[in-house]
């Protein structure tokens, strides 16, 4: 049976043998235990009839967790290797990074980072098996329409495709998926792309108007006649297309069809040579830039910030920062030949600037509304001096306006206070901070009915547990800023930037002190960024962008 048309009359007109069968990968996901049904989502599961009168192999699951997940993908990567046609449908629930989709299994128990990693399949790995079908490989997904969450290394639902060439993506909600499968779209002859419109679904990819899911001539009953004689060489008529056609995707047609062809070597030679030559041109143009690291750095900088991750911000161009060019390029009409020119220099730094200019005044407008609100707080607590108020700031706003000058008057008052306790007390208590653990401040707070430092030691016991919390988390972040590598004029540019935006960052001279930590940590949470204190990335991209200037 013969589907997807690829090149539609030209390639309908060769006679070629059908392949070993198609192949329908159909999950739904519904009834989630933890983060919430997807109403309508299971349906498609019970709406692969039209495929299966089609010819499709389908392998389907409804609800299926991680495990079901794992199983069902392992048997379709082994079926496709031998499919001609393969559709996938997948409705439910998803998350997204900039650089990854995950579909989502019903025993997931959180949307973040780690479970999505762990647990969920991702649409690369999908779109890998798509890949090596050109032309008859399509993607359906049905996408749970979840409100976003600012917070967090993920977003709900679906996020940038690096769609392969020849596969076709449908988008839509679970309901539009269910009205597309029951719908007549895989009857012979029927248009892939006339179908997703009815059904309200969105189109991407390889989606010309003609191209079928089944062709027109795949269910026709021909009289039965004489078998013809076998021809000498039954891969002529892809050969003779792809020498007409002299492109990369007709010698890969012809790759695909015959791998081991007569003409399979020289097929291999022509398609490394025509990707070599824009590939070729393309370098020399960007190598006659006479681009300095520096240079290579801002530009990693600007795509950051406009969200087409480079895997690094060190003024190398290695694959991570071509594939960030070539995404950058094809969004703004580019040839996404992943080198740049000087008039894309032009405008990659204009957008950079621009969106700098655009974080800076969020960032300026949310530290402004934090300050209100911390001195407001302030004001309701810690400004009359009294310990209660000023621990409840210090608890609040600990990076705060006001932080230092709080706990300038919670040691006056410690101090006041050592100096009314009995010796006894003081010693116990000057034991207690020597061993500064909790188990020390619980000692000191039962060693007597009313010990005099009774506030400073439960303070003290939840900063460490805090403390213990966090260690994790810190160290995580700590190990991400030193992958970085700043050399110690970068970190002396951040404690400038720091300087000018007025957050106290100590002295400009490329060594982080805690003063240096508290100051990353609140131009964080104004710039919307996890406010972890150490840099990454994405901080030093928005701290530093602008700063050294392309010319």
């Amino acid at each position: 049976m013969r589907k997807l048309l690829l090149t539609g009359a030209a390639i309908a007109a060769l006679t070629i043998p059908a392949h070993a069968g198609d192949l329908a990968f159909v999950l739904g996901n519904s009834n989630y235990d933890r983060i919430g049904a997807v109403k309508g989502a299971d349906g498609v599961a019970g709406a692969q009839s039209n495929l299966q009168a089609a010819g499709f192999a389908v392998l389907s699951a409804k609800d299926a967790d991680a495990g079901d997940i794992r199983t069902k993908f392992r048997d379709f990567v082994d079926e496709a290797a031998q499919a001609d046609t393969v559709a996938v449908t997948l409705s439910g629930r998803f998350v997204h990074t900039r650089a990854e989709t995950y579909f989502l299994p019903v025993d997931v128990r959180d949307q973040s980072l780690p479970e999505a990693v762990s647990e969920a399949l991702p649409l690369s790995a999908v779109l890998s098996v798509l890949a090596a079908h050109p032309g008859h490989a399509v993607l359906v997904l049905g996408a749970d329409k979840a409100a976003e969450d600012p917070s967090g290394l993920t977003r709900p639902g679906i996020g940038t495709l690096d769609i392969p060439q020849g596969v076709s993506v449908l988008r839509g909600t679970p309901q539009q998926v269910v009205a597309l499968m029951k719908s007549d779209f895989a009857q012979p002859g029927q248009a892939l792309a006339a179908a997703a419109s009815s059904a309200g679904l969105s189109q991407s990819g390889y989606l010309p108007d003609d191209l079928s899911l089944v062709s027109s001539d795949a269910m026709v009953q021909k009289p039965a006649k004489p078998a013809p004689a076998p021809a000498a060489d039954p891969s002529a008529a892809y050969w003779d297309l792809a020498r007409t056609q002299d492109t990369v995707d007709a010698y890969q047609l012809y790759l695909n069809r015959y791998p081991d062809g007569p003409h399979a070597d020289d097929a291999r030679t022509r398609i490394t040579a025509l990707k070599a030559q824009p590939a070729q041109q393309a370098s020399a143009a960007e190598e006659a830039l006479g681009l300095t690291r520096d240079q290579r750095r801002e530009v990693q900088q600007y795509l950051t910030i406009l969200d087409y991750d480079p895997k690094g911000v060190d003024g190398v161009f290695g694959p991570g920062s071509r594939a960030a060019i070539a995404r950058w390029q094809r969004a703004n009409g580019f040839e996404d030949t992943s080198y740049l020119t000087r008039d894309q220099l032009t405008r990659l730094s204009a957008q950079g600037e621009k969106r700098s200019a655009e974080l800076d005044a969020q960032a300026k407008a949310r530290q402004a509304e934090i300050d209100k609100q911390d001195r407001s707080y302030w004001e309701q607590t810690g400004k009359a001096g009294d310990e209660p108020g000023l621990r409840a700031y210090l608890k609040k706003y600990p990076d705060g306006l006001f932080a230092d000058l709080a706990q300038e008057r919670l040691d006056k008052i410690e101090a006041e206070r050592r100096a009314d306790a009995q010796s006894a007390d003081r010693a116990d208590w000057d034991a207690a901070r020597r061993a500064d653990t909790i188990s020390a401040y619980r000692d000191y707070l039962s060693s007597r009915d009313k010990p005099a430092f009774r506030a400073e030691a439960e303070a003290r016991i939840a900063a460490l547990r805090d403390a213990s919390q966090d260690s994790a988390a810190d160290a995580q972040a700590k190990a991400n800023e030193d992958a970085l590598g700043l050399p110690g004029v970068a970190k002396s540019l951040v404690e400038q930037r720091l300087q000018q935006m007025g957050l106290k960052p100590g002295k400009v001279d490329g060594v982080f002190t805690p003063e240096t930590r508290r100051a990353i940590r609140r131009y964080q949470k104004a710039g919307g960024l996890t406010p972890t204190g150490y840099l990454d990335q994405a901080t030093v991209a928005q701290l530093l962008s602008g700063a050294i200037g392309f010319r």
